[in-house]
């Protein structure tokens, strides 16, 4: 079936739309303050004194899960932005959606502990974006699959982070630990909706992008 010119150009104007409006949501997680839906794991408890070096440390563990926060977004509204089916643009949205309390939560915490948030966090954005961009242009399961292994490693990279933050440090570790329990939702979604699994080469490659981020992130 061939499309008229009026209906192509609805179609592309679509598209525009939402590649417009994907760059609005970037410019929001990047510099605007983002409000949660949900309180904050750590808000029920009482707040903890730490060492100078520990509270050094527990930020800037913070900002790197922040950073990864800010990648999530960019991801997920990339897949979201070319997607094939609705549905599945729909549960991009809904994860890049709750994946919102996390960039509070952890923004919050970062400021909590007297430290900053990325000074690079543009570029991480953009990375990301341009990483979920080309798993939604291979096709719906393999973006799907790109949920999965990414979900993967983020769990795996946040009970890291629970063995290194101080054991004093009861509120970043609560944040921590529910971060953890919902993305692994997300990757048991993305499994029950079609994923494929990922080719190895690809997988090292992500592994590899994240270390440098996690690297650079601890610093700046």
């Amino acid at each position: 079936m061939q499309l008229s010119s009026i209906q192509r150009s609805g179609l592309a104007a679509t598209k525009a739309d939402r590649f417009l409006s994907a760059l609005d949501d970037g410019l929001r997680t990047v510099f605007t303050p983002t409000r949660p839906s949900r309180p904050s794991p750590a808000d029920a408890l009482s707040r903890v004194d730490l060492t100078a070096a520990d509270a050094r440390e527990a930020g800037a563990l913070m900002r790197v899960n922040h950073v990864g926060e800010i990648c999530a977004q960019a991801l997920y509204r990339s897949q979201a932005l070319f997607s094939r089916s609705d549905e599945l643009r729909g549960h991009f949205e809904l994860a890049a959606q709750q994946e919102l309390d996390h960039l509070a939560w952890t923004a919050e915490r970062v400021a909590e502990l007297g430290t900053h948030t990325s000074r690079l966090a543009p570029i991480w954005w953009a990375g990301a974006f341009a990483w979920g961009s080309l798993a939604g242009l291979a096709g719906d399961r393999w973006s799907l699959g790109f949920v999965v292994e990414t979900e993967r490693q983020v769990e795996a990279h946040l009970a890291s982070h629970l063995d290194r933050l101080p054991v004093e440090d009861t509120p970043s570790r609560a944040i921590i630990d529910q971060m953890k329990r919902e993305e692994a939702e997300h990757a048991q979604a993305a499994l029950a909706a079609g994923a494929l699994p990922l080719p190895a080469p690809v997988r090292g490659l992500m592994r590899l992008a994240a270390k440098v981020m996690t690297t650079v992130a601890h610093r700046v």
